[in-house]
């Protein structure tokens, strides 16, 4: 199993983020008002880790995100997930009773081990789910050894 560095510094980014939006009062730097929603903001989706003996599984939780509105990058050891989910102006605001969900751009970044096979790195997206299997070289994945 790969150990991943803590970043202690992300999280707290994170929560600052999530408490950011959870008290927004929904003005613009203008002082002019409007759901709070609207405005370019951003946000992180949630991201799971696995790995097999073969690759690491990286799965994005990415719902109402089109896959056209999304870039999986792999440079320099560094995976990097970024979209936008866009906001639909096409309610009516005065229908609009709540709205709790992210929109703007998101940005979500991991360094991966040296092990990592870069030219074979798979991307699909199922059911607001995005998958990235980053394969294991060769050299790094288990073998059994025979005892004689």
């Amino acid at each position: 199993m790969t150990l991943m560095r803590w970043a202690p510094w992300q999280e707290l980014e994170s929560m600052n983020r999530q408490l950011n939006h959870l008290f927004d009062d929904g003005r613009f730097d203008d002082g002019s008002t409007s759901v709070a929603s609207e405005r370019p903001s951003q946000w992180a989706p949630s991201v799971d880790i696995r790995e097999t003996g073969d690759a690491l599984l990286v799965q994005a939780e990415l719902p109402g995100i089109d896959k056209k509105d999304v870039k999986v990058e792999v440079r320099e050891g560094v995976l990097t997930v970024s979209g936008e989910r866009h906001y639909k102006k096409d309610v009516k605001e005065e229908n609009v009773h709540r709205i709790e969900r992210a929109y703007g751009s998101f940005t979500r970044s991991f360094s991966l081990p040296r092990n990592i096979n870069g030219d074979k790195i798979e991307a699909h997206m199922k059911d607001g789910v995005l998958e990235v299997r980053l394969p294991k070289r060769e050299s790094a994945k288990p073998k059994a050894v025979e005892i004689h």
